[in-house]
């Protein structure tokens, strides 16, 4: 199978019939084997009584039920599970992807890189609700992964296939997809594509959305930074805490003996008290988390590394 199309999608009943028939378009176009994935995640419309038509006389439409809503990020992983193409490319099912754009995604893969991510250069939303808050958190993403997109945001991407099948998704990360791709050492690139304005249906995604991702923005850093020795994290804030509070401390014993200074109404006693207990915390913390570190590898056989390629003679 040389490509596979995934596509999460929640009550898109409108969209779904003109999708398939542009998407079929290009791709019968192209001199390659395919599948379709599209995954329906607990749609009330009739969506999944519309994928079940088309996939009655399309063998290459795989249509995945959720049995309720499970969000946009397990729709994707449930799409990577399914994958057999070599390159995997995702997409949106509201027709604000452009079908037309697979083939120059595919032309930057076949460049001898590894995850291509759509740029919504000419982005057909809101300004207020949509376009600035995406740039802020692109902005945010950028700086704090190091991993310089325009437009994380944008489902339509390309990855190879050893790229998904090493992703484990949840919570919310699926923006994040190229932030925790990196960890693996893949090779980024970034096109400009197309970007057309929803005709049909209700956006699920609005400015409310904002806090999320700076939460989840935590969680990917935390992973990719320190996911490995958590000890190096905690132990930073617990070195910086108790050191503040020991030289406090060796201070204020200073001052106790040597210019016989009552310690017992100063406040700030207890402020060193409390930095270096919360420094002993961190550090505790740092410790408990290298054990679980180490529980989760050992346990689930997780590797510390991803292999490329292997040459033998």
């Amino acid at each position: 199978m040389d490509l596979s199309i995934v596509i999460p999608l929640l009550n898109e009943e409108d969209n779904i019939p003109p999708l398939y028939e542009s998407l079929k378009a290009v791709l019968d176009g192209m001199d390659v084997s395919y599948e379709i994935i599209i995954i329906d995640d607990g749609s009330t419309d009739r969506s999944y009584e519309i994928l079940q038509q088309l996939a009655a006389r399309d063998k290459s439409l795989i249509v995945i039920r959720f049995r309720r809503n499970f969000g946009q990020t397990a729709g994707l992983a449930a799409g990577f599970d399914q994958a057999e193409g070599d390159v995997v490319i995702t997409m949106d099912a509201d027709l604000q992807n452009d079908p037309k754009d697979i083939p120059r995604l595919l032309d930057k893969i076949n460049e001898g890189y590894d995850l291509v991510a759509g740029w919504r250069y000419d982005r057909q939303d809101a300004e207020i609700s949509r376009k600035l808050p995406s740039r802020i958190a692109n902005a945010l993403i950028s700086r704090t992964t190091d991993v310089k997109l325009h437009d994380y945001g944008c489902t339509l991407k390309a990855f190879r296939k050893e790229v998904v099948k090493n992703i484990n998704l949840y919570g919310e990360l699926h923006r994040f997809i190229p932030a925790i791709a990196s960890w693996m050492g893949v090779k980024i690139a970034e096109v400009k594509v197309n970007h057309h304005a929803r005709i049909h249906g209700e956006s699920k995604y609005n400015i409310s959305r904002t806090p999320r991702v700076l939460l989840d923005l935590f969680t990917v850093k935390f992973l990719l930074s320190y996911s490995a020795k958590p000890l190096q994290f905690f132990g930073k804030f617990g070195l910086i805490s108790g050191g503040i509070g020991l030289l406090m401390m060796l201070w204020l014993i200073g001052q106790r003996l040597f210019t016989d200074t009552a310690l017992s109404d100063k406040p700030s006693l207890l402020i060193a008290i409390m930095l270096i207990l919360v420094g002993v915390q961190f550090i505790s913390f740092g410790l408990l988390g290298e054990m679980m570190t180490r529980t989760y590898h050992e346990t689930q056989k997780k590797s510390v590394y991803v292999v490329r390629d292997i040459l033998n003679g």
